[in-house]
């Protein structure tokens, strides 16, 4: 008999750096990334851009210890970063900062990066949150990513928190989505029947040279290459650290539901990706407020009766992970919108077109929304 997964929980999330006073975004000076390493090891590092900071918790084997985790590591990063008069936001796209000026870092991945993907790579002024889910094997993960891609948009649309870009309103709940979707080897995963299909199928780019392993397989959900997890990795940033673990929790939830349905020999439908990839963009445009559709019932349903739903197919997996109260968040966000609508509420409240003093205040809500929770 298969062995229970151990459905432990490793979240990674990436940050900005704006000045404290300025509000604009700032490259991170030796001295802060020394000190954090310092206090956080190897569970903090540089990013693509000179302005981020990555951070990620240890395996966790609970939402509890996953939030507590969390919870040090934004704290960390928030007092180190004001030693130097900068502060983090927990955000996918800085609402006025231009990608044209930022600078990279300085190591060979992100130098090879840069010349391989040319002005689409670039363009990458922006932050996502993945979640790792712990499967110790490798077929149980093939098979348990080809169902939980339905899950992705009802993921993104809660997370959306990347409205502008460059000082203008993108009309979109993600702008980040559209910006990351521009490289390669992004997007929906390919169904695979197998792991072994999954290693053959990769397997052609490692052996032509074109990778040097999935490392550089950026899918919305994919077999982690480094660690025996199932990692998701559609979602934009959360600014508060209640809503991240919250989404932490669902995704978690999730697999686990699907699990147990396998283990009854029951499995959620797989839809096309055609399908999916609609949902994908309804949530990327509209976040939570104008539905998905429910492809059962064949129409487009409110997000709210679509996350009810959810929550009840998955309440006896939250009992089972302890995570319940984290889920009940959800509805939350729901009644009170994603970052994206927030922030669209500070601009409004601006009350004109003082391209400053909008980025001021947006800007000083994502630092307050940022050290709310710790």
């Amino acid at each position: 008999m298969q062995a229970t997964p151990g459905f432990t929980l490793g979240i990674e999330e990436e940050y900005l750096l704006v000045d404290a006073d300025a509000l604009t975004v700032k490259e991170a000076p030796d001295g802060l990334l020394e000190k954090l390493q310092d206090d956080l090891q190897s569970q903090v590092s540089p990013e693509y851009l000179q302005c981020q900071i990555e951070v990620g918790t240890g395996v966790c084997r609970d939402i509890a210890e996953a939030r507590d985790d969390l919870r040090r590591l934004r704290a960390a990063v928030a007092k180190r970063a004001a030693e130097f008069n900068l502060a983090p936001i927990a955000v996918s796209c800085h609402p006025s900062a231009e990608w044209n000026k930022q600078h990279h870092t300085n190591k060979d991945r992100y130098n090879d990066l840069r010349v391989e993907m040319a002005a689409a790579a670039r363009r990458l002024l922006i932050c996502g949150m993945h979640v790792h889910v712990g499967i110790d094997d490798d077929a149980l993960r093939v098979d348990l990513m080809a169902q939980q891609c339905y899950f992705l948009p009802h993921l993104l649309a809660l997370s959306t928190s990347s409205p502008f870009w460059q000082g203008n309103d993108t009309g979109l709940a993600s702008y980040r989505l559209g910006v990351f979707d521009n490289l390669p080897r992004t997007g929906l995963p390919p169904h695979f029947d197998s792991f072994a299909e999954y290693e053959r199928t990769t397997g052609v780019l490692i052996d032509a040279g074109i990778i040097e392993d999935t490392t550089k397989v950026w899918w919305d959900l994919r077999p982690s290459a480094r660690f025996p997890t199932l990692e998701t990795r559609i979602c934009d940033m959360s600014p508060r650290l209640g809503h991240a673990i919250a989404i932490a929790a669902l995704v978690q939830a999730i697999t686990r539901m699907l699990w147990r349905l396998r283990s009854q020999n029951m499995r959620w439908r797989i839809y096309d990706r055609f399908l999916i990839s609609e949902n994908r963009w309804r949530a990327q445009r509209y976040g939570i407020t104008e539905g998905l559709i429910d492809y059962g019932r064949g129409e487009v349903v409110p997000f709210g009766t679509l996350l009810d739903e959810l929550l009840e197919l998955v309440r006896p997996d939250a009992a089972v992970l302890g995570s319940m109260r984290e889920l009940d968040v959800l509805r939350e966000i729901v009644a009170g919108g994603t970052s994206a609508t927030r922030q669209r509420s500070v601009r409004e409240a601006v009350g004109s077109d003082d391209a400053d003093a909008i980025n001021r205040a947006v800007v000083s809500h994502l630092i307050e929304e940022f050290h709310a929770d710790l």
